[in-house]
């Protein structure tokens, strides 16, 4: 009786570690897009540990103890890559777990009661200003550059504006209680950002259903070379869907490459794995991994 109570007690306690929220870096203030991305990912159960820089969101995510994960964009499809967080992932002792494409919507948020007319100010980041400028320029506001927008709807919310909007997102309404004035300002609709799911590389289990890898190589720079490893990653049915090269540090001009490898088996990636080690000088595997875009849409 007394070893059935204690598989019972076992199991409820697995089952509340379970539930308990996942603590998650992100770079921003809650409220930002990072922390949508997290929730997105995590189902809505996060405790997010808010970040200045993309340095000291790896910093804190190395760290097991302090936390689970850490959420870093990666790309955007307007702006294009963020090549100093390239570097940051492949010094870091991260690996990528997963990843997230989520459409970044604006809103113009007051605090309740304010009115359009009412508005002399518009506070935000200058990315989400510019994102906007179709809608700004139908008014005649003045427009403050902040460094970030869930902080500029946390000002506006702290110092009851009555004269000053913020544009941030949805989740930044909420949180800070700011009513929506008007939804979906951004001139492009199609905006997407993709962040990077990371985690101690010592913390990494095996992810079910894995079909993506990112990985980092560099070549001895001959001619053709470059041209040899993409040879066998095409001949392997492997799916290169994106290529970015970075400067190697202290080099003559010389380069290495992030390339996202899209696979049907994990036997399939192992061997054209094998086979561009043997064409290159240098490889790292940065994470596999589930591709993120099949949840692309499911906004």
């Amino acid at each position: 009786m007394k070893r059935n109570q204690n598989r019972i007690k076992n199991r409820n306690t697995y089952s509340m570690l379970k539930e308990q929220p996942v603590k998650v870096s992100i770079q921003g203030y809650e409220g930002s897009f990072h922390q949508e991305a997290a929730n997105k990912f995590y189902g809505g159960k996060v405790n997010v540990i808010c970040c200045s820089t993309f340095r000291e969101v790896v910093k804190i995510a190395e760290g097991k103890k302090e936390c689970d994960a850490g959420i870093m964009a990666i790309e955007n499809s307007i702006a294009g890559s963020i090549l100093p967080n390239y570097n940051l992932l492949q010094k870091s002792k991260l690996k990528i777990i997963g990843e997230i494409y989520l459409q970044i919507n604006q809103n113009l948020l007051v605090n309740p009661g304010v009115k359009l007319e009412e508005i002399h100010e518009v506070h935000s980041h200058p990315m989400a200003i510019q994102q906007c400028f179709d809608f700004l320029d139908k008014h005649h506001w003045k427009i403050v550059e902040t460094e970030d927008t869930a902080l500029s709807a946390k000002h506006i919310h702290q110092h009851h504006s009555k004269h000053i909007a913020a544009i941030a997102s949805r989740l930044a309404a909420e949180i800070y209680q700011l009513n929506i004035i008007a939804a979906n300002i951004h001139t492009l609709k199609n905006n997407y950002t993709r962040f990077l799911v990371l985690q101690n590389a010592e913390a990494v289990q095996v992810t079910e259903g894995a079909d993506k890898a990112t990985i980092n190589f560099h070549t001895d720079h001959s001619k053709g070379s470059l041209v040899k490893v993409l040879t066998r990653i095409s001949e392997a049915g492997i799916n290169l869907s994106k290529l970015q090269s970075m400067p190697i540090p202290g080099s003559d001009f010389k380069y290495s490459f992030h390339a996202d490898l899209e696979f049907d088996t994990k036997d399939q990636l192992a061997k054209a794995l094998e086979e561009i080690k043997e064409k290159t000088e240098d490889l790292q595997v940065l994470g596999i991994y589930k591709n993120g875009k099949t949840n692309k849409f499911d906004q």
